[in-house]
């Protein structure tokens, strides 16, 4: 194709497969040299007036450029643009590069942020330097050209989405490789790669040897310990869920944040790991077209499985924007969720990355509040968390419960840690990062099966801090036992799997979070973790004293048996009761109808949980990093109350 056979408006922007845009009204802003000079070029090459105008307003509002805002439109086709600009250089165009021929060199991945140049390398002829050209440096490419006539032999123009692509394909062994070693190698104290190290596994085998010795010659004191130890801890954990009961209760609606004047709005990277998930992929797309932030702007990685052929056939039936980019994680152990995000980390694009899984409907101005978030709070704020909101509650008795929980969770307790700068153990979803911050950390532990809590606790560890937001996520829940259970013990893998990184040193872990912080970890996880394997022998000792006191007439206590068993009856039926009030004193009228009665079902829920936390602890002995897929569905289309 020559320019000039195209003289016209219509003809040449027929020939680049332009589409008809809207009209933009006149601005009498002040507009950027540069960009002035792009509208010149395209002038010149025949695009029309009112399509340079409006992605000139857009370009100037957007903080992009002219070239863009056209390409992130639809409204120029990638291939033939940069087709056309081959031509204007009078050099070859390459639509695809062979991954065979790039040269894998230290330092390339920065080619997937800003794609501009790379060398191939052919067995039969000299390199070729393979460069992705752009309206702002067209003259001065064609200037360099001109005075160097014989480069020409030795240089092509292709696509940024070409040049990513052979990178993504060139480099992939070598960065899996750093992907699965790089945080045990840089950081071994924080991976979970090895489940107990050095000091810490013999500690523990001399521990549960003395425990074992001492519960063969004094059961009676073996157990009376034990006992004081859970009860303790059930108690502080029934407390912490208190105080953020009565906080909640005086807390007021939070406004929006007003914009930042200072500057446009960044570029944001979209994360989504997806595997087996081709019954979500056209819901996922609709939930993230959906989203209010510039296409422009928008970095959207669709991180796959490179055996996964299901869900990457879904995705190439789906018209995606150019905002979206897919990247295939070739296989490899461990298969896990963090391990994919981890690998695709590097390439991130946008100043600030949010996390989301496949099936989640996420609220369009939850990146704006992000944003403002993050721009109005300080700089040691490294996260924020979305509220996640299930919206099956009705489908089942543990569907409801769920939901339930999950408000609790995530709209009063995360909330009311935060504002308390405390340790925000993180959902696994909607995490908003800064990336850079995110880099530094290290990213996900590939090895750990809730990376979300991890990651949170290293943050803190690190001297950052995390935020919560109010624009919700909205999910469905397991409403099946199997799927249920299976999800629960992976997170209890997990969570045990956090607990035994952070307490490596536990010295160290207090000078670095400080006393009560680190107290507060300790009844957080560790609380949980062993009161939910002990509660099933709490609620069996109350069935027996209750059971001896009115049957048994003879039947006395002691004081500290008669207090373990008041703090026990507190523990239990208190904490089932601030449960229920937590999770209803987040959610709105119209969810606490959809729960309706099954709150009653608590004390059946928080016994399965036991069940959970029990098969979790044989599961880190005999598979660690097994990663138990939930299966998902696409759900019926956003209401307006999901839609925000």
């Amino acid at each position: 194709m020559r320019l000039a056979e195209y003289p016209d408006d219509i003809g040449f922007a027929t020939a680049i497969g332009i589409r008809p845009a809207p009209l933009a009204p006149p601005r009498d802003d002040t507009v950027p040299s540069r960009l002035m000079t792009e509208a010149h070029l395209f002038r010149r090459l025949g695009l029309s007036k009112p399509l340079i105008s409006t992605m000139l307003v857009r370009a100037n509002q957007h903080g992009t450029s002219l070239e863009t805002e056209l390409l992130a439109s639809g409204s120029v086709s990638e291939h033939v643009y940069y087709e056309a600009l081959a031509e204007i250089l009078d050099i070859p165009f390459l639509d695809r590069l062979d991954p065979a021929e790039v040269e894998d060199l230290p330092g390339a991945d920065s080619q997937l942020i800003d794609p501009t140049v790379v060398r191939l390398r052919h067995p039969s002829r000299p390199p070729t330097t393979a460069i992705v050209p752009s309206a702002e440096r067209l003259d001065y490419l064609g200037e360099r050209l001109a005075h160097a006539p014989a480069l020409r032999s030795m240089m092509a123009a292709t696509t940024p989405s070409a040049l990513r692509a052979a990178l993504w394909q060139a480099g992939q062994q070598r960065r899996l490789r750093d992907t699965v070693e790089e945080l045990h190698a840089t950081m071994p104290e924080a991976s979970a790669r090895i489940t107990l190290r050095g000091r810490q596994g013999f500690y523990t085998g001399a521990t549960v040897t003395l425990l074992l010795t001492l519960a063969a010659l004094a059961p009676r004191l073996a157990t009376l310990a034990l006992h004081i130890v859970v009860t303790l801890l059930f108690f502080c954990t029934f407390l912490i869920r208190l105080v953020a009961l009565v906080a909640k209760w005086r807390q007021e609606r939070r406004p929006m944040l007003p914009p930042p004047s200072v500057r446009p709005r960044p570029t944001y990277s979209i994360f989504v790991a997806l595997y087996r998930e081709a019954a979500v992929v056209p819901q996922l797309i609709d939930t993230l077209n959906r989203i209010e932030w510039p296409a422009a702007r928008l970095d959207i990685k669709l991180i796959c499985e490179a055996d996964d052929q299901e869900t990457l056939d879904a995705l190439a039936l789906t018209r995606l924007g150019r905002q979206y980019e897919i990247v295939e994680v070739p296989p490899g152990r461990p298969r896990t969720k963090p391990k994919a995000l981890t690998y695709a980390l590097g390439a991130a694009r946008g100043e600030y990355l949010v996390i989301y899984d496949a099936e989640d409907r996420v609220d369009p101005l939850q990146l704006e509040e992000a944003w403002r978030t993050f721009e109005a709070g300080p700089s040691d704020i490294a996260c924020l968390q979305a509220p996640l909101v299930v919206t099956n509650a009705r489908e089942s008795w543990l569907s409801a419960l769920f939901a339930l929980e999950y408000a609790g969770l995530f709209r009063v307790l995360l909330p009311h840690l935060a504002a308390a700068r405390l340790p925000v153990p993180l959902g696994g979803t909607s995490n908003h990062f800064r990336t850079r911050v995110l880099q530094q950390v290290g990213g996900w532990d590939p090895y750990n099966v809730t990376e979300d809590a991890d990651l949170g606790l290293r943050l803190y560890r690190l001297g950052y801090r995390c935020g919560t937001l109010t624009r919700p996520t909205y999910e469905e829940a397991p409403i099946g036992r199997d799927a249920w259970l299976g999800q629960r013990t992976r997170w209890f893998k997990g969570w045990l799997q956090t607990w035994l990184v952070l307490m490596r040193h536990p010295s160290r872990l207090v000078s670095e979070m400080g006393l009560w912080p680190s107290l507060v970890f300790q009844v957080l996880i560790g609380g949980l973790i062993l009161s939910s394997l002990a509660h099933p022998l709490i609620i069996a000792y109350l069935g027996l004293i209750t059971w001896s006191l009115f049957f048994q007439p003879a039947f006395t206590v002691g004081p500290l048996e008669l207090t373990l068993f008041t703090l026990d009856m507190i523990n239990i039926f208190g904490s089932y009761a601030v449960f229920i009030a937590l999770g209803r004193g987040g959610m709105a009228e119209s969810e606490q109808a959809a729960v309706g009665r099954h709150w009653m079902m608590t004390p059946v829920y928080w016994l399965l949980l036991s069940v959970a936390a029990w098969r979790a602890v044989g599961e880190l002995r005999h598979n660690p990093f097994f990663w138990n897929k939930t299966a998902h569905r696409p759900v019926r289309p956003q209401t307006g109350k999901e839609a925000g």
